[in-house]
């Protein structure tokens, strides 16, 4: 008997799928746990195998295409079973869902093929000439000649001017000695061609912008600057560097050991908001954002309070080489309690970052800069680096945030209090 296959839930996100790859055509034979198809969601592309047997009679997404959660992905039945009457048996309990689907799935084919025919051969737009208002055209003849006097000619080729830009002011509109002198406007124009493409947004970009926008204009967030003195830190990682070379450690995991620490200081800001409750979590999951070509996912590293550098360097490499690849599993991004977003290694000095929900706080991490600095009184070269905390209001207080920001600024300036032998 035919057995529908769903479109399954892959992330907790997730709302629709995109068939990346078919594995199986109509009429092959599929077993339980081969690779039925290669799904697109909003995080990763995910392999998805069947849990049934049978011959693949139906696909209910092409390659390429967007489908609900839950909605009809495959039939797998006996070979040449007739399977019309539980098509329609589908398209009857869901008309309306499978209409929009159709309505979509057309949309995306015409946009899909507005896409290649652009990326192909660009159609632009018709060409404009670009004229300058403030020196309207000279009085033409019948036939298309300028009216312009063999001594003004001669001055305008000399100078360089285009006397098409000149407004002549002698009898009938003819150009004259005196409009070529007064002339200061554009010497010539450009004739430039209007073009540009479209491309549909991908899974990943729709949940982005649905989940910050949600974060942004229902969160109310507010934001704490602190400047770090970084010294320290640059020597401290130049020894630990040469000493445990060939591995490596980075600014970036030094910032997640101390943000680990300091959140084991203030538990309160190791927090969510869910609505009736807050969550205070006693485990410390740090959540790092890794920019990708669609957009930017959040693995995590799970108890960071109790990884080494070295440990957490090598996971969040691993990580990164994942998400480029987009081989990141549910388990890898889910269960953040605290994110981190660094675009220091871009040459940003200072930015705010939008609260990666249901999380209380995200700390931006701007770049280390040489600025001269007071020490002992007197003003010397130092390296500085500002980090902000963006704080939900609901969850988190000024004060609150600003106790935590001091603690994480304190383990920064000092690493030798996070570099414990066993923390190497």
């Amino acid at each position: 008997m035919a057995e529908i296959v769903r479109m399954p839930k892959l992330s907790d996100t997730m709302t629709e799928g995109v068939i990346a790859e078919w594995h199986k055509n109509i009429g092959d034979k599929v077993e339980s746990g081969d690779l039925l198809a290669e799904i697109e969601t909003d995080k990763a592309t995910m392999e998805f195998e069947a849990f049934e047997e049978g011959v693949l009679l139906y696909k209910g997404v092409e390659k390429g295409e967007a489908a609900p959660v839950d909605s009809v992905l495959a039939i797998l039945g006996e070979k040449d079973e007739d399977i019309s009457a539980l098509l329609e048996e589908i398209k009857n309990e869901t008309p309306e869902k499978e209409s929009k689907k159709e309505e979509k799935t057309s949309v995306k084919k015409e946009i899909k093929k507005e896409v290649v025919k652009e990326t192909a051969k660009p159609t632009p737009v018709a060409p404009q000439q670009v004229t300058n208002t403030a020196y309207p055209s000279a009085t033409s003849l019948a036939d298309g000649r300028l009216k312009i006097s063999p001594l003004a000619k001669k001055l305008a080729e000399e100078r360089g001017i285009n006397p098409a830009f000149i407004k002549g002011t002698g009898e009938g509109g003819r150009i004259v000695k005196r409009d070529i002198d007064n002339y200061s406007g554009n010497t010539s124009s450009f004739v430039g061609v209007e073009s540009f493409r479209d491309e549909p947004v991908s899974q990943m970009r729709k949940v982005i912008a649905q989940r910050l926008s949600e974060s942004k204009f229902t969160a109310p967030h507010f934001y704490l600057t602190i400047s770090i003195d970084m010294d320290n830190a640059i020597e401290a990682r130049k020894s630990i560097n040469a000493m445990i070379a060939p591995q490596k450690i980075s600014f970036n995991d030094m910032v997640i050991k101390a943000s680990a620490a300091a959140l084991k200081d203030h538990p309160e800001v190791n927090a969510a908001w869910y609505g009736d409750f807050i969550r205070y979590n006693e485990h410390i999951h740090i959540g790092v954002a890794v920019a990708v070509p669609d957009g930017l996912l959040v693995p995590v590293v799970r108890f960071a309070d109790g990884k080494t550098l070295t440990q957490i360097g090598a996971e969040v490499k691993e990580y990164a080489k994942k998400a480029k690849a987009k081989k990141l599993q549910p388990e890898d991004w889910q269960g953040n309690t605290f994110t981190i977003s660094n675009l220091g290694m871009f040459g940003i000095e200072e930015f705010t970052a939008i609260i990666n929900p249901p999380d209380a706080v995200i700390l931006a991490i701007g770049g280390i800069s040489q600025v001269p600095v007071v020490k002992n009184g007197e003003i010397v070269p130092g390296n500085v680096m500002k980090v902000t905390l963006s704080c939900d209001h609901r969850v988190v207080d000024g004060a609150v945030g600003s106790a935590f920001l001091n603690t994480f600024k304190n383990y920064m300036e000092n690493p030798v209090l996070l570099l414990g032998k066993q923390n190497i």
